[in-house]
């Protein structure tokens, strides 16, 4: 645990954040920041990215000698960033307090620049890697081919296999819904998809046989019986 960007109020760990990135998929770096000095520090997380990350708690008050860890959540994403590089950054606001613990007392202008107070401020810089950066070389020892543009339709193919199983998952859950319903009512309207569609093999069955029984022909009339000869 080091000091980060000259602070004397308080000590942060790690010095950067680390996310494992995976398409569509949440990451989370925790920071243990420390209260090194005698007194009750408060602290802010700002972010340039605010609708990308999740930040609890983002403001809080640490007693002397104590720490506090804040969890920082990456949501998920669509697509990898361009050569696993992130612009993203961090500021950690410092500033001593009065002998309070709930965050919720602290005034609007804590962390405010005002002339004759003590703010601390360090920055924190972003860090990607992929989830599966440890599996660069294939079982025979061949190194994986390195085209981008082979990586990135695998990476189309693979959102568009996500996409399809999230589908068909939805379309199951409807269909339990819709037998479900057709359990729950009598009446005609509530018939599932599946009675009706029997419903309607069995219809066109009937009519079929009654097609093939109109169209048998019918059986010859017998001839009438020979008459006797008429005796001369």
């Amino acid at each position: 645990m080091t000091s980060v960007g000259g602070n004397k109020l308080i000590t942060v760990d790690p010095e950067e954040l680390r996310f494992q990135f995976e398409l569509e998929k949440a990451s989370h770096c925790d920071l243990k920041v420390s209260n090194s000095t005698d007194k009750y520090v408060a602290f802010k997380v700002k972010t340039t990215s605010p609708k990308k990350y999740f930040v609890r708690p983002n403001t809080g008050v640490i007693q002397p000698g104590d720490t506090s860890v804040i969890r920082v959540t990456l949501q998920p994403q669509l697509e990898y960033p361009p050569d696993m590089l992130c612009k993203d950054k961090f500021l950690l606001q410092s500033t001593p307090v009065p002998s309070i613990t709930d965050s919720e007392e602290l005034p609007p202008n804590t962390f405010s620049k005002e002339p004759g107070k003590h703010l601390e401020e360090c920055k924190l810089r972003v860090v990607y890697s992929r989830a599966d950066q440890g599996n660069n070389n294939s079982d025979d020892g061949v190194k994986q081919n390195s085209d981008p543009n082979s990586n990135q339709a695998i990476q189309t193919a693979r959102a568009a296999r996500d996409s399809a199983v999230r589908e068909v998952t939805q379309l199951q859950q409807e269909l339990e819904m819709l037998k479900k319903r057709s359990q729950k009512t009598t009446t005609p309207a509530g018939f599932s998809l599946k009675l009706a569609i029997v419903a309607g093999i069995i219809g066109i069955l009937v009519g079929f046989i009654l097609k093939l029984t109109m169209a048998s022909p019918s059986p010859p009339p017998s001839s009438p019986p020979p008459s006797a000869a008429v005796a001369e």
